[in-house]
Parts: structure tokens; sequence; C-alpha cells
């Protein structure tokens, strides 16, 4: 897993897009202007959002994640190493979580999400 296998994943999402808003190489993935994969400077992998704080924990106790630093308690860590399929997975999951926290309009906007 890397930087290049998250943005394969990510580009083929409607409406997704790559941004920097902290400057300094962090790569942030958002649709209708909210972040749904965080890859940060200092360290190898990517947060992503899970449903609740309730299934984080379950993904970290049972030692696919670890805890996202700066994120709110629903948001996984997943290093470098991570299986491929659990990793283009949570990305996805990631992604339909936020995309459907938007509103009507900005939903309708967007192209339905292809199966991957």
């Amino acid at each position: 897993m890397s930087r290049a296998f998250v943005r394969k994943i990510c580009e083929t999402l409607p409406g997704a897009e790559l941004t920097d808003p902290w400057g300094g190489g962090h790569d942030v993935w958002k649709v209708g202007g909210k972040m749904f994969a965080v890859m940060g400077t200092e360290y190898d992998g990517v947060s992503v959002k899970t449903s609740d704080p309730e299934f984080a924990r379950m993904m970290i106790e049972a030692g696919d994640a670890r805890r996202a630093s700066h994120m709110h308690a629903s948001w996984v860590f997943l290093p470098w190493g991570t299986l491929d399929d659990l990793l283009r997975d949570r990305l996805i999951i990631s992604y339909d979580i936020i995309r459907a926290g938007l509103t009507k309009k900005a939903q309708a906007a967007l192209p339905p999400r292809p199966e991957l």
C-alpha cells in the first residue's frame, strides 16, 4: 500500500478531489468539500472515517487500525502494509459515509458511484 495505491482508488470515485489544505505535502481526498481520506507528512499510512466511534474501536482492538491522530474518534489510521483489500474497502466506505452526509442537492450533483 502506498500513496499511489490510495490515489488509484480515490481518483475513480465520483466528485473526489485531491487537495493539500495545510501545505507541505498533505494529501487530503474530499467529496463535496468534506474529507474522506487524509495522508499526512509524518506518518506512513492513511486516515479514513468509519461509521462511528464504536466501529473504530473494534478495528483498533482487532489490530486492523490505529487511532487517527488529530481526528474525531470515528476516524482510524491504516498504516502502509495494511492488506490492499481492507484498504480499498475502507477508502470506499469512508467516501460513501461522507457522500451520504452531503446535502441532497450536493448528492444529486454527483454521478452514481461505480461498483469497484
